[in-house]
């Protein structure tokens, strides 16, 4: 068995001060000075490395400029290498500091999992829940979720994911989405927990140049216009799916939009008839947009899903209480 080098890094990592754990790498070279190194002088390496400014990097860990280089040079001194060239442009990575800075990233990704683990297992509601969403921002209440959140679980992050309520669904069941607004007329779903949060209700929108020559007397008339659909797994698509049945007509072909403002637009420029959310519907009728049609209603729920088991996720759980009082009538 060949022999090995002493190590280059440090031999401990310190956690808000504390020591965790020891640390030895196998390259040769010249020993760090100090011994240990803190999670915040990696998260500062990170900050320079993105900024590539010393200035914009303190902003970005809430320090100073000065501490921050007191920080980097504290951490080249325990690393034995130098991170950064220092230029009138600011700072660049060395060709040591673009390898390390992977590692660095790492570890910071594996301390911020250990400390939410440990959230998890006291009960505290913690980390990154990953949901889904299927309309604008201002119609879901989002803002009022990210209140809810700021006052009751801070440590809370959301990171939405824009898409069409099928395929949501479908993310959640297989764990690459924790949880999702959706539109779905169903009080249960297969693998997933159901929450209704508010009945919608929908209408057809007519193109304005055409409607304007005659409105259709019936739904089959109605049947007989160009549409504007969308992707087969949104929840739009299954309403506007038995709108045509009721005419005993198949779907036809046509432009499709995967977003309720890229319907509205494409009815406002006279592709076709469109479904679309009433509240939409009317206000686009108010901007000369379009025409809501009277001869049809369809009815659905906007509703919060997640996994029928509960995954042991306090932030998951948090969420949910979240959307459920943003939702919640007044009083």
């Amino acid at each position: 068995m060949r022999p090995v080098s002493r190590s280059t890094l440090p031999r401990s990592i310190r956690f808000g001060g504390t020591r965790r754990s020891e640390m030895q790498d196998v390259r040769g070279g010249p020993r760090g000075q100090n011994g240990t190194m803190e999670i915040y002088q990696l998260k500062t390496f990170i900050a320079v490395a993105t900024e590539g400014n010393l200035t914009r990097a303190a902003e970005r860990v809430f320090t100073s400029p000065p501490a921050v280089s007191a920080q980097l040079k504290a951490l080249e001194d325990e690393l034995g290498v130098r991170l950064f060239d220092r230029t009138t442009r600011g700072m660049s990575l060395t060709s040591a500091g673009r390898r390390l800075l992977a590692e660095a990233q790492r570890t910071i990704s594996a301390a911020q999992s250990l400390q939410t683990a440990a959230a998890q297992i006291r009960g505290q509601a913690r980390g990154v829940v990953r949901m889904g969403t299927v309309s604008d921002p201002v119609s879901l209440r989002l803002g009022e979720v990210f209140v809810q959140l700021a006052e009751r679980h801070p440590q809370v992050a959301l990171q939405l994911r824009q898409g069409v309520s099928l395929r949501a669904q479908q993310a959640v069941r297989r764990g690459d989405l924790d949880c999702a607004y959706v539109l779905n007329e169903h009080e249960r779903l297969d693998g997933l927990e159901v929450q209704r949060l508010t009945p919608i209700e929908l209408a057809v929108v007519l193109p304005p140049q055409r409607a304007a020559s005659g409105m259709p007397a019936s739904i089959d008339e109605l049947a007989q216009w160009p549409w504007v659909t969308t992707p087969v797994d949104c929840g739009l698509r299954l309403q506007l799916e038995t709108l045509f049945r009721s005419a005993g007509r198949e779907l036809p072909a046509g432009p499709m939009a995967d977003t309720e403002g890229a319907v509205r637009g494409m009815v406002a420029s006279g592709l076709g008839a469109g479904l679309m959310r009433l509240d939409q519907a009317e206000d686009a009728a108010r901007l000369g947009q379009g025409i809501v049609w009277p001869g049809w209603r369809g009815h659905t729920w906007l509703c919060w899903v997640g996994p029928d088991v509960d995954p042991g996720i306090p932030a998951v759980a948090a969420v949910k209480e979240a959307v459920v009082r943003a939702w919640a009538p007044p009083g």
